[in-house]
């Protein structure tokens, strides 16, 4: 039940910076990607990696098994290590103010583990026949959350020209 709690906190966290920040996107009469991003990256990728990061390090033989992974496993925690190193940067990134470019950083670096796991997540489901909610539901929230952040993407870059 707890790592059902987890997964609902991490929807939960990233719905609602979806709402906020597209709230935020279209307060104004134009459009504002920079501002709506700016609020949803520190949120998406503290909530996401920050709680896996967290539950793979605290909670690691028992993740493991609520994944249909093998237990006990290096590169699990070598794994829960990289995502608190996303989420810490996020956040870092955020309050120090770099800016719009040092989000992006982040966030692609943070989208690109999270694409390829995802595939490694559908990979074990369809081979292993791995079957357990917290291996199949990761693709398709993977999906939706680079769906949900292709509009605000495209119209900061169309921006920037």
């Amino acid at each position: 039940m707890f790592f059902k709690i987890l997964d609902i906190s991490r929807i939960v966290l990233v719905s609602i910076a979806f709402y906020f920040g597209y709230q935020i996107g279209f307060a104004e009469e134009v459009y504002n990607a920079k501002a709506q991003l700016h609020f949803m990256i520190p949120i998406i990728i503290g909530a996401v990696a920050g709680i896996s990061g967290l539950e793979g390090i605290f909670f690691s033989k028992k993740s493991a098994v609520e994944k249909g992974f093998t237990v006990d496993h290096n590169y699990q925690k070598q794994s829960a290590i990289a995502l608190l190193s996303y989420a810490t940067i996020a956040i870092w990134v955020y309050f120090a103010q770099w800016g719009i470019m040092a989000e992006l950083t982040i966030l692609f670096a943070f989208l690109f583990f999270f694409f390829f796991a995802a595939i490694n997540h559908a990979y074990d489901a369809i081979s292993r026949k791995n079957y357990k909610w917290q291996n199949i539901n990761r693709p398709f929230i993977t999906l939706i959350l680079i769906l949900g952040l292709i509009y605000p993407l495209m119209m900061l870059f169309k921006g920037l020209k």
